[in-house]
């Protein structure tokens, strides 16, 4: 039987390894710096001061202020937590209920959008995407209304890599008075991220998207953002979000940002040239193959395919057999018997969305793991194609 370390991971997009680094930062504050942060003795203040210490690295990295870093227990909840704060706020001062948002968002942004207009009557509109899933400023624009508080666009696909035009959304959210709310997980290390500079207002990160630990997360909250808390509680992280805070992931998400955007220009080149390659020889091998998400606008370690005639499931686990670990998607979405709301949203037909592949490059890759894939993956369709 292959052995886990004999395997090759491609499904960085569904979660990373932990950095050794990250490990040892965190290893103190699970023992011998065991207090809490919020307590006035000794043990307390050194909690305390290790907390401070990793929120003014991630405020260093993001280009904002210690006060704007809000540390949650995921990136779905600081998703929760941007999304209800704002809405509830909102309808507290009477300001109004719409919300923006599009079809390809995650279902930690699409649920809570639904649960708002079914439970609170907020009014969801979502603006189409294109064929690649960009979505046009303009049709964000058009979709304002002057009861608009709030619009939430992903900032890079999970499932389809594809790179929305953010600064300019946030732009013409902010010339409207609306906010605009980013899910950002599967940005750190890929791309630029400082929120002030995009015109971004509320921005959710996860840590085990970028080799930190799971079960940890953040949301920046730009100053003076009127939040009301998803949940209720103690006054901890200035009374946005109750609960003793988790000291030592808190250290591990700010040392695995800090680490990850050290190297975001060197790596992404190296991760943008295998998956050119990767990319390129999927769709010259193997017929009635397609890309999906956008060709150009798109992260640089996130390649994706649709393939007619067959399921992407099967795909998947032929490809576990063979040593390979990737997606069909979304990895929240497994197991679904029809293309997903993604692939929907672009149009595609469901011959080929139940035929999705992602596969997601990250630091353990190299061009031998691409070469692997290419030389079992057509077989492995081919297969597939024969059998149904």
């Amino acid at each position: 039987m292959t052995t886990l370390e004999n395997r090759i991971y491609l499904d960085h997009s569904a979660t990373t390894p932990v950095d050794p680094r990250v490990i040892e930062a965190m290893a103190p504050y699970w023992n011998a710096v065991f207090g809490n942060s919020e307590s006035s003795h000794a043990f307390g203040r050194e909690a305390a001061n290790a907390l401070g210490r990793a929120r003014q690295t991630v405020a260093t990295v993001l280009d904002c202020h210690i006060s704007e870093i809000v540390f949650t227990g995921s990136g779905t909840e600081a998703d929760n937590l941007a999304l209800r704060g704002a809405a509830w706020s909102a309808w507290k001062t009477g300001r109004g209920s719409h919300i923006v948002s599009t079809p390809i968002e995650h279902h930690a942004v699409g649920h809570t959008l639904d649960q708002l207009h079914n439970l609170f009557d907020c009014q969801v509109e979502r603006v189409p995407v294109d064929q690649t899933g960009l979505v046009d400023p303009a049709d964000v624009e058009a979709a304002l209304r002057p009861e608009t508080v709030l619009v939430s666009v992903i900032m890079a696909n999970n499932e389809i890599g594809t790179v929305q035009p953010i600064s300019e959304i946030g732009r013409l959210c902010r010339e409207h008075g609306v906010l605009f709310h980013t899910d950002a997980v599967q940005v750190p290390g890929r791309l630029p991220l400082k929120p002030d500079e995009l015109n971004i207002d509320l921005l959710a990160l996860s840590a085990h998207k970028f080799h930190g630990p799971k079960g940890v997360g953040l949301l920046y909250v730009r100053r003076d953002i009127p939040l009301v808390p998803a949940i209720t509680g103690g006054d901890h992280e200035r009374g946005r979000r109750p609960g003793t805070v988790n000291v030592a992931g808190a250290v591990g998400l700010a040392t695995a940002l800090r680490l990850v955007e050290e190297r975001r220009t060197e790596e992404g080149a190296r991760l943008r040239a295998l998956r050119d390659r990767l990319i390129e020889g999927v769709l010259e091998r193997i017929p009635d193959s397609r890309l999906t998400g956008h060709p150009e606008q798109r992260l640089a370690h996130h390649a994706s395919f649709a393939f007619l005639g067959v399921e992407g499931e099967s795909i998947v686990q032929a490809l576990d057999m063979e040593g390979l670990a990737a997606s069909s998607g979304a990895a929240c979405a497994e197991g679904e018997p029809e293309p997903s709301s993604v692939l929907h949203a672009l149009g595609l037909p469901p011959a080929w969305g139940i035929g999705s592949l992602r596969l997601t490059l990250g630091r353990s890759n190299d061009q031998d793991d691409v070469d692997r894939v290419l030389d079992v993956l057509p077989a492995i369709i081919d297969r597939l194609r024969e059998e149904t």
